[in-house]
Formats: structure tokens, C-alpha cells, sequence
């Protein structure tokens, strides 16, 4: 993500829009967007003529398309969404469309700066991926995920090689599944092919393979981890000296192996998400201890508190000492912290967010059809129609609010002490 110093943190209010005239601008007018540094909102919006253009900030697209969905903004703020005419598909790009058009595009996603944006695409029943709209040139009979490296500069995918004819189960056991990387193919094929990770350096890949019905484990560039299990949850990368770590399942339960050799010594009913502190020094995973006791556990120990439905991925403070994550009880959601709970349950809560030196943590809420933000235990007792994650800004002193209140589109810029009013 660009800078956040290079934002504007000094104005402490600027009133964006007033969707209220968008919709009695347009005929119809679509779930909104908001850029990251909170300085544009778009929708799709439907004019009177039936076609479809998005609206940035109260002002619509020059152009206009027959279809159009799934609008989102890149780390740089720039709009994209996918655009239909004449049956065809693309990406249009701040209003200007990809000139290579397509059957159909789905799943964007942009490298770390967002200069390079990124889509699934389908042509002639063959799959492959394009980046500021130029495809690959190998196509392939399918692809069902893709990541960016960390430098946004690699790609690599899912990619099924070889065609099967309904019903070809003796084929699809020989292997019809490897990883592609930036087009080229890896040696190997596999039973299945899923779960990929790029190196902090960007120079590896590594994904979750299947050998046979029964035989899993984890390759590296191609080349396969010396043990086999049962089966074997994303492998990640150590953001410091490049060791391979991935939740597998072994005799007793699940454990973590890092480079094909089990780490923890303790075994669980269930484990994964599992993430590496900043300094590559800590492992926190999701764990269960036994069926519907849902914790966290760090460096292999559970914390004591469990959870009956879920628990979701932990986050490390950027100092790597302090770990969040949000964990789901008779369907009510609540903030855990190093394992003690905050006070307060809500319909539901979005990842926990630390400020940049790890005092502070917040996160966006939802209660009775209302948003709000938690703060270090606290919850502030101001509600909006819509509401985006809080943003800290460098100095962790103050917060980026973009909301909906009343209809109107707001970026607020509020002490990270007054965020409770």
C-alpha cells in the first residue's frame, strides 16, 4: 500500500457526498466502495437508458457499459470493475477499459502498490490470467485461484494441464494439476493443487499437494517435502529465513510441520491459518483441542479460552508480541487478546487492526444493524449506516474514519483518544 504519511491527516472532516442525490440521480444505485485513504466512494449505478456506469464522489464514468459489477479499489485508489459489451468482458480502469476483451473476468486482485492489477479469464473454454489486461500466453483447461507475489511483480496459479472426459476418474488420479508461475509450468503434476504462498523475496512458490486419494504433502518450486500425511492445510512462508511451515495431519491429529517435520509436539482436533510473526520468530495458528473448542494457539501452546463455532486467523502486533483475533460463541462474536477477552459480544466484527508501534488495537463492529469501532476493550458509542476498517496513521496517534451517516459520505480524521465519543 502507498504511504500512509503521503495522506492527508491534518483535516479533521471532509463531507465527500450525498448519496441521497446519487439515487435521485439514477435509476438504480449499487452497494458503495471507499478508496483506502478515504478520499473517494464509488458505486455501480444504473442510468436512465438501462446501461451501466459507476459514480466516483457524485460524478459518473464518461462511459457507459451494458453490464457492470464488482467494483473495487486498488491500494492506489484507482476504481476498477468489470465491464460487459456485446457479450464480451473486461476491466475498466478509472472509466477506460482493457482493450483485450474476454468471455468472462472475475476474482481482481492488485500487487502490493497497485500498479498491477490482476483477473481470472475464460476464452474459448480455456482459463488463464491477465495483468493490466494482457493475458498470459499459455491458456490452460482451468485455474481456480491465483496469487501476487509480495514485490507485485510474479504470478502464480492453480492451473489444470490435461482435459478429462466426464467421468475419467483413472485420469484424474494420474494428475492433471500443477502450479503455474508467471506462465511457465511446474515439472510435476498432481492430484489436486491448492493453498499457494510466494516467499517474503519472491523468488519461491509453495502449495498444498495431493499425490493420490490418500497421500498429501507440500512442494516447494516443484520439488516435494520428504513425508506424506493424511492431509495438509496452506503452507507459509517464514518472512525471514524461508522456511516452509503448514498445519498437517498425523497420527494423534493435526500438528505443525515446518519443512516436512512436525515442529509442535502437542496434536489437535483441527489446525490452520496458521501465521508467522513480523520477526519470523512466533507461529500463532487457529487450533481446535477437541470438537467445538476453537482457540489460538502460539508457538504451540492454546490459550485457555475456547470458542464453540469459530475462530478466525490471528494477527500479530508489528512487534510480534502481542496476538489478536475474533472468535464466534453462541453466535455472537467477540475480540480476544493474548487470550483474554474484551468485553462485549456483537453480530459481528472485522479483523483486528494495531497501530503501527502495537499499542493500540481497533476494529470495525456490527450491533442491531449499526456500525461502530472497538478500541482496546472499549467500544464507541457512535453508530453509522455504513463503516469502513479504521486506519491509524503513522504515528498511531490518530484514526481514519470513513462512514455513512444521514445518507452522506464522510472522512474523519479523529484522535485515536476521542474515537469513543
Amino acid at each position: 500500500m502507498p504511504e500512509l504519511k503521503n495522506w492527508d491527516w491534518e483535516t479533521s472532516e471532509k463531507l465527500i457526498t450525498d448519496i441521497n442525490e446519487w439515487k435521485a440521480k439514477f435509476t438504480d444505485v449499487w452497494e458503495p466502495y471507499v478508496s483506502p485513504d478515504g478520499e473517494k466512494i464509488a458505486a455501480v449505478v444504473k442510468t436512465e437508458d438501462g446501461s451501466f456506469t459507476a459514480c466516483v464522489d457524485g460524478a459518473s464514468w464518461e462511459n457507459t457499459f451494458e453490464k457492470m459489477w464488482y467494483p473495487r479499489f486498488g491500494p492506489d485508489s484507482r476504481l476498477t470493475a468489470f465491464v460487459s459489451e456485446a457479450d464480451e468482458w473486461t476491466v475498466a480502469v478509472d472509466g477506460k477499459a482493457w482493450e483485450n476483451k474476454f468471455a468472462y473476468v472475475w476474482n481482481t486482485k492488485f500487487s502490493p502498490d497497485g500498479k498491477n492489477i490482476a483477473v481470472q479469464t475464460q476464452k474459448d473454454m480455456l482459463y488463464t490470467v491477465a495483468i493490466n489486461g494482457n493475458p498470459w500466453e499459455k491458456s490452460f483447461e482451468n485455474v481456480t485461484n491465483y496469487i501476487f507475489s509480495p514485490d507485485g511483480q510474479r504470478i502464480a496459479v492453480n492451473a489444470q494441464t490435461t482435459k478429462l472426459k466426464e467421468g475419467d476418474i483413472f485420469g484424474f488420479q494420474e494428475g492433471i494439476w500443477t502450479v503455474a508461475v508467471d506462465g511457465k509450468l511446474w515439472d510435476k503434476n498432481f492430484v489436486n493443487v491448492w493453498g499457494l504462498a510466494f516467499s517474503a523475496d519472491s523468488k519461491r512458490v509453495a502449495a498444498d499437494v495431493r499425490l493420490t486419494l490418500y497421500d498429501y504433502t507440500i512442494a516447494v518450486d516443484g520439488e516435494l517435502w520428504g513425508e506424506t500425511c493424511g492431509c495438509v492445510w496452506e503452507p507459509k512462508f517464514s518472512p525471514q529465513n524461508g522456511d516452509v511451515a503448514a498445519p498437517v495431519k498425523v497420527k494423534g491429529g493435526w500438528t505443525l510441520a515446518i519443512n516436512g517435520k512436525p515442529a509442535w509436539d502437542k496434536r489437535f482436533t483441527q489446525l490452520w491459518h496458521q501465521v508467522y510473526s513480523p520477526n519470523g520468530q512466533k507461529i500463532a495458528a487457529v487450533v481446535a483441542t477437541a470438537l467445538g473448542k476453537w482457540t489460538i494457539a502460539v508457538d504451540g501452546s492454546p490459550w485457555a479460552k475456547t470458542f464453540g463455532d469459530a475462530v478466525l486467523e490471528p494477527v500479530f502486533s508489528p512487534d510480534g508480541k502481542k496476538v489478536a483475533a475474533v472468535g464466534k460463541d453462541a453466535e455472537k462474536w467477540m475480540m480476544i487478546v493474548d487470550g483474554s477477552m474484551w468485553e462485549g459480544t456483537f453480530d459481528n466484527i472485522w479483523q483486528p487492526i494495531f497501530s503501527p508501534n502495537g499499542d493500540k488495537i481497533a476494529a470495525k463492529v456490527e450491533r442491531n444493524g449499526k456500525f461502530t469501532f472497538i478500541m482496546d476493550g472499549q467500544t464507541s458509542r457512535r453508530e453509522y449506516e455504513a463503516l469502513w476498517d479504521p486506519v491509524f496513521s503513522p504515528d498511531g496517534n490518530k484514526v481514519l474514519v470513513r462512514a455513512i451517516e444521514g445518507g452522506k459520505y464522510y472522512r474523519r480524521v479523529v484522535p485515536a483518544g476521542e474515537i469513543f465519543g
